[in-house]
């Protein structure tokens, strides 16, 4: 597609531009910070061992991610188009390439990730207010299909909500690490042993993979602003601006997290227990602290549920606009301009999900789908610096072609990984995205006879 059949497109669309820089920035955070930093640094801790290994497999998934932050932010300004992503791989690949992201993050990625953090989000409301545990599941369905009708009313009011959770829960952690790195006189960070003696050679290589998995999880969110483009005033500007100052930020607060956790509870403790975050704040606080920091968990989770049913529904409305998925899911509300029923219909699949107790399962494949995708979208970005060689890039990605293709090698060695560490998921992960081929074609097929 050329840059005069993509503009002229952009402008017929029929969403509200209503989302300021601050907002967009918002969403950005939002999306990355949900549970992932409370939880993951213990997985990353079993996985390499030593201080040294921990702090430098959250750097390595910082520069990561920052390498994919450049590659997002390039790609807003090529093709600021609803769907992100989906709309990415139509135009620089094909459209069963869009259709099978557009498939994966209905099937595996948002449906199954937004179903466990609605059910994580309701037990530690259930815990704190001290309601019977069996109230978890109905109080999820309760929140999601309620979050789903609220988002249907417009883009707006559900940023102004996400602009106050997202602010108030990283204030929140940055207050945690604050207390952790003044309290605590005796660190436990230790140089000594840089490297496990049980880590060596190729070992040492796939331990290392095994825990960015972990970390590219919390890491991962940032190409949700994409998914709302259109929705974004002066995209042009905003969008990559956004999108690099959001990754920075969080990058920062990981960081300083995982120092304060080591610092706390040095190495060995830290791959000791499953509540990183409440077993430092118990440590600073006693009982006080652990459920400062379970209200913490509260907040950050429902911040996640409240974007995950926002921007990812755009990609599906995206698909039946293009005649590939349901006619009715592709219509925008001309009161509140939204994809109502692609975003009722998200919220009616994570309920689904939620009530059957079928998102675990999901939840295993959620970094090996989402990293095929990433992968591609730093082929993109190599497609269209030929395809579109005069698009507007006013923050085109530095150090090109190295920093796309790290990006994109990244994202091979995590996949690629998964299959050696977790052979039974990534066979079935790729069997539920490869069930999408057929599908397309039966729709295209149906799309012609109408």
């Amino acid at each position: 597609m050329s840059r005069s059949a993509i503009e002229p497109a952009v402008a017929s669309s029929p969403f509200a531009r209503r989302l300021t820089l601050f907002d967009a920035t918002m969403i950005v955070i939002s999306a990355i910070i949900g549970s992932g930093i409370f939880v993951n640094p213990y997985v990353v801790a079993q996985k390499v061992g030593s201080s040294f290994l921990i702090l430098l497999v959250w750097a390595a998934g910082g520069l990561i991610a920052l390498a994919g932050a450049f590659v997002f932010a390039e790609l807003s300004t090529v093709m600021p188009r609803v769907g992100g992503q989906y709309a990415f791989f139509r135009e620089a690949f094909h459209p069963l390439v869009a259709f099978l992201h557009g498939w994966s993050l209905l099937l595996i990625i948002e449906t199954g990730a937004t179903a466990a953090v609605a059910v994580a989000f309701a037990q530690y409301v259930a815990r704190l207010a001290g309601l019977d545990p069996a109230m978890a599941v109905p109080l999820a369905v309760a929140m999601l299909l309620g979050l789903s009708a609220f988002h249907a009313l417009g883009i707006k009011p559900g940023a102004i909500l996400i602009n106050v959770v997202t602010f108030g829960k990283t204030l929140a952690i940055v207050l945690l690490i604050a207390a952790a790195l003044l309290l605590t006189r005796q660190s436990g960070i230790r140089i000594d042993p840089l490297i496990p003696p049980s880590l060596r050679g190729f070992g040492l290589v796939s331990a290392f993979f095994a825990a960015l998995v972990p970390v590219m999880f919390a890491y991962g969110g940032w190409q949700n602003l994409n998914y709302v483009a259109e929705e974004v005033r002066d995209p042009l500007r905003n969008l990559p601006r956004s999108i690099l100052i959001g990754v920075v930020c969080v990058i920062a607060v990981y960081l300083a997290a995982n120092v304060a956790y080591v610092h706390v509870l040095s190495a060995p403790g830290l791959a000791a227990t499953t509540t990183p975050a409440a077993e430092v704040a118990s440590k600073l606080a006693g009982e006080t602290g652990a459920r400062l920091i379970s209200l913490l968990i509260v907040v950050s989770t429902f911040g996640f549920m409240n974007l995950a049913l926002m921007a990812p529904p755009r990609v599906y409305y995206a698909m039946a606009a293009d005649g590939v998925f349901f006619k009715q899911i592709g219509r925008v509300g001309k009161r509140f301009r939204t994809p109502a029923a692609a975003i009722l219909l998200q919220g009616a699949l994570a309920s689904a999900l939620a009530l059957t107790n079928t998102y675990e399962r999901l939840l295993g494949y959620v970094v090996f789908a989402d990293w095929i995708f990433f992968a591609l979208a730093g082929l993109a970005l190599i497609a269209f610096r030929r395809q579109l060689p005069g698009a507007p890039r006013p923050y085109p990605a530095p150090g090109y072609p190295w920093v796309p293709l790290l990006f994109v090698a990244a994202g091979i060695g995590i996949v690629l990984n998964s299959f050696v560490a977790d052979p039974g998921n990534a066979l079935t992960s790729s069997g539920i995205m490869l069930a999408g081929v057929p599908v397309y074609f039966l729709w295209k097929r149906a799309r012609r006879a109408a």
